[in-house]
């Protein structure tokens, strides 16, 4: 049949209504994922477009999933922690929504804490088991929303749950309608979808869905989970793995609006920072991240990265406040005791210093020559320097302007005294960086000397 697309403004031709494909037997794509060798990328080379919403955002699993890699977090750090992701949101809400656990009574207590701070956003919402007595705490708490797994691959279930496809599809939709039963809009965590059979499964299920929610006249959202990591951007590759290919698919074939679309991605293969930017560009309105990624395995979509990505798509932070960053990473750092690894994008504490002399030499003419934006306007982190051996008199120069807050230039006297003190360290052995600290003491040394020669 053909239909015009009000979005598009075109004809389009809806020839097919997929239907689901039941089986006695999964299909693991075994060409695919051999499993005794790293798996391998497909294409095909069908080009879906880019289709960006006008309204993108990004949710908050830092307490679902974020928890599941860590010692659980204690309710006021999740309170803290919780402020610190509003104030980065900014006015305009781009943190839309933070889902909590609702398991233990710690979980709620947190929860409570955090509705009790009356922020509209981020939308507390909930991740529970598929049981009446979780929609009905959900509901108790005031929740509007929560997560629902249905996994959607044959690897889960045809060998976890040990069902058919159509078994596992009328399990998940008698869930979905309890949870509509009791007022609770469901999310549905489709796992796993990197490995699922697209049209055999994936788009057939989400047509039941949209009619569950066409006759409740209630939001049903789908959030594409790549649990393994297995998605992949590249333009043309071909289904389970495209990210491109699944988005276009949930919006053009399973009939869902970008705004009932999130994308969930891991970073087993690199790729979830990537990966999430491909699904808003091709038409998913929510990426689904934590805190400094992490969560299980390799962790999660960084939300901070996805902050930064946002303002390259947008153009415009849109109200949010990137130097909250900075203190996100201080407090986990601090108060978590976690460490955050020193080249890690924008958080790390060497992400924007350098130790090259070469490079260190364009920091001094004009940072923005080897600084990747203004980081010390936008992420309160200003370029620095370390001294190693390769540091030269460029490098010093830069280390004593930070140090001293005046303009210090290469032929300065105070860094020829402190290269030659460098210089004689690395001659006598010495393998090792030079801290800010030993070297403000050699500095003050340095220059106490030369104050008692002028007396």
């Amino acid at each position: 049949m053909i239909e015009l697309n009000r979005e598009k403004h075109v004809l389009m031709e809806c020839e097919y209504k997929y239907q689901l494909q039941d089986r006695e037997e999964g299909n693991f794509y075994r060409d695919m994922f051999t499993y005794s060798e790293p798996p391998k990328c497909t294409f095909n080379f069908r080009l879906t477009p880019a289709n960006m919403p006008e309204d993108i955002w990004i949710t908050d699993t830092t307490f679902r999933d974020g928890q599941q890699s860590r010692a659980p977090y204690e309710p006021g750090q999740i309170v803290e922690l919780f402020k610190m992701l509003h104030r980065l949101s900014g006015p305009q809400g781009v943190i839309r929504q933070s889902e909590f656990f609702l398991y233990s009574e710690r979980d709620r207590e947190a929860l409570r804490r955090c509705q009790d701070l009356g922020y509209e956003f981020p939308e507390i919402t909930g991740w529970i088991r598929a049981t009446k007595e979780d929609f009905a705490l959900a509901k108790g708490l005031g929740l509007k929303e929560c997560g629902i797994l249905v996994s959607c691959s044959d690897y889960h279930i045809y060998k976890k749950l040990k069902k058919t496809r159509r078994q596992a599809a009328d399990g998940y939709l008698a869930v979905i309608k309890e949870a509509l039963d009791a007022g609770i809009d469901p999310r549905c965590h489709f796992e796993d979808i990197t490995r699922a059979d697209f049209y055999g499964f994936v788009v057939p299920f989400a047509h039941e869905i949209s009619d569950l929610m066409r006759e409740s006249g209630r939001p049903i959202k789908i959030r594409a989970c790549d649990t393994m990591g297995y998605g992949v951007p590249y333009p043309g590759a071909s289904l389970p793995r495209s990210v491109a290919g699944i988005i276009y698919g949930l919006r053009n074939y399973g009939g869902f609006p970008a705004e009932l679309l999130e994308w969930h991605g891991h970073n087993d293969f690199y790729k979830a920072v990537a990966n999430s930017a491909t699904a808003w560009l091709y038409g998913a309105a929510g990426v689904n991240c934590s805190l400094l990624g992490i969560g299980e395995r390799t962790g999660n979509t960084p939300l901070e990265a996805m902050v930064i990505e946002y303002a390259q798509l947008k153009g415009s932070l849109n109200g949010m406040d990137p130097t909250v960053i900075r203190e996100i990473a201080d407090y986990y750092e601090r108060e978590l005791g976690f460490h955050v690894p020193d080249n890690t994008p924008f958080v790390g504490r060497n992400f924007n210093v350098t130790q090259a002399g070469i490079h260190a030499d364009g920091l001094l003419k004009d940072e923005e020559i080897y600084n990747i934006f203004d980081t010390t306007t936008l992420l309160n982190s200003p370029p620095r320097v370390i001294i190693s051996k390769n540091s030269g008199a460029a490098g010093l120069a830069v280390w004593l302007s930070r140090h001293t807050g005046r303009p210090v230039e290469k032929s300065d006297p105070d860094v020829a005294a402190l290269k030659r003190w460098v210089d004689a360290q690395y001659a006598s052995g010495r393998v090792t960086n030079i801290g800010g600290a030993e070297l403000a003491e050699v500095y003050e040394s340095l220059k106490g000397g030369r104050e008692d020669e002028h007396r």
